[in-house]
């Protein structure tokens, strides 16, 4: 049995391994549009859930980004 810990880490390698995998093959210079869409195939493709452009509160001197 796995510990939390232990299945983050494991969760953590799996993602930069698949990020390493997009940039290998698709290089640099691309927009970032484009490795998110790839990021987002390979971790569907590995079960892997996830949610794309969660909106956060950014306040930065003193005024809120959007």
């Amino acid at each position: 049995m796995y510990t939390k810990e232990e299945n983050i880490n494991e969760l953590t390698g799996l993602i930069i391994e698949l990020c390493i995998k997009i940039h290998r093959t698709l290089g640099p210079g691309l927009l970032e549009s484009v490795y998110e869409e790839a990021l987002c195939h390979e971790l569907a493709k590995e079960n892997i859930p996830f949610v794309r452009q969660v909106p956060i509160n950014v306040v930065y001197d003193g005024i809120k980004l959007n």
